[in-house]
């Protein structure tokens, strides 16, 4: 099972959040997602655990636990879509139109 882990330390490394996840069971992979151009965490991650047991016994033990003072969001992660009308909307947009470079 593939697990979402947010609100972490922006100092914790990869083996530290495996670390806190096989206290419940195999962990076949934890990776901290960064910010690709400066190369520091983004605050999030995601653990796959094998045993979906064990996962759902993870994530219910971590779910707003305490690590590095930061209160855990753990759940199962949903699979990412490629489908760009399944993805919220936002950010940019609204101001002027676009300029009309006429002469008359």
């Amino acid at each position: 099972m593939n697990i979402y882990v947010g609100n972490l330390s922006y100092t914790l490394t990869e083996n530290e959040l495996r670390d806190v996840f096989s206290e419940y069971g195999e962990v076949a992979s934890a990776n901290i997602i960064v910010d690709k151009y400066s190369g520091k965490s983004r605050g999030f991650g995601f653990v796959d655990m094998p045993n979906e047991a064990d996962a759902e016994q993870a994530i219910e033990a971590l779910n707003g636990s305490q690590l590095d003072g930061r209160s855990l969001k753990v759940n199962e992660a949903r699979p990412r879509s490629n489908d760009r009308s399944e993805r919220p909307r936002g950010g940019a947009g609204g101001g002027r139109p676009p300029r009309n470079n006429f002469r008359y």
